[in-house]
């Protein structure tokens, strides 16, 4: 009996100092400095909405201005080709109509029907494809603002990590991968 008592005296002892000891140091609170951010679920369509109002609004709105650019660089492209080939298909086409009107185009008389309408049709398909680039670069925009609108509000800070991991398994010393995903409050 007094073996027990000894050492639940001990034991008491010990809790005390240790006790002790974590009240005489200080106690550090820290704070998250990083600030939660409201989530706008309006932003993305407004987003979008202003880029299909003004090619390029939206990248604005997201503050991407180094997209400016980039927007009307892809859609003037492609409207610059898209013109081109429409004004070289109609002279072909015109002048190919002159001919068959007995009216031939002293521009075109090195070429005979067959190359007047393999051109029209040459330069009718790069005009078509064009306006086809032109209206997927535009609907590029608008897919762009509202992406870049829901990436803005997503949480990026260090409380949240995905980390590869190489561990060594200690019976066969065979290296295994994980993924390690983190969060912290």
């Amino acid at each position: 009996m007094l073996k027990y008592t000894i050492i639940l005296f001990f034991l008491f002892l010990g809790n005390t100092l240790v006790f002790a000891q974590a009240k005489t140091q200080p106690i550090l609170i820290s704070k998250d400095t990083v600030k939660s951010q409201e989530i706008n679920p309006l932003a993305p369509a407004k987003a979008a909405f202003y880029s299909a109002i003004l090619p390029g609004l939206g990248q604005v709105y997201n503050k991407k201005y180094w997209k400016v650019p980039l927007v009307y660089a892809a859609i003037g492209t492609t409207l610059y080709f898209y013109n081109s080939n429409n004004t070289k298909y109609h002279a072909f086409r015109d002048a190919y109509k002159s001919r068959l009107a007995g009216n031939p185009d002293p521009n075109y008389a090195y070429l005979d029907d067959a190359r007047l309408i393999s051109a029209q049709r040459f330069y009718q398909r790069n005009r078509d494809l064009s306006l086809l680039l032109t209206g997927a670069f535009y609907v590029l925009n608008i897919i762009d603002a509202n992406v870049d609108a829901h990436l803005l509000q997503f949480n990026v800070n260090d409380n949240l990590t995905l980390n590869p991991k190489l561990d060594q398994n200690d019976i066969n010393f065979k290296p295994s991968f994980g993924l390690a995903f983190n969060y912290t409050f």
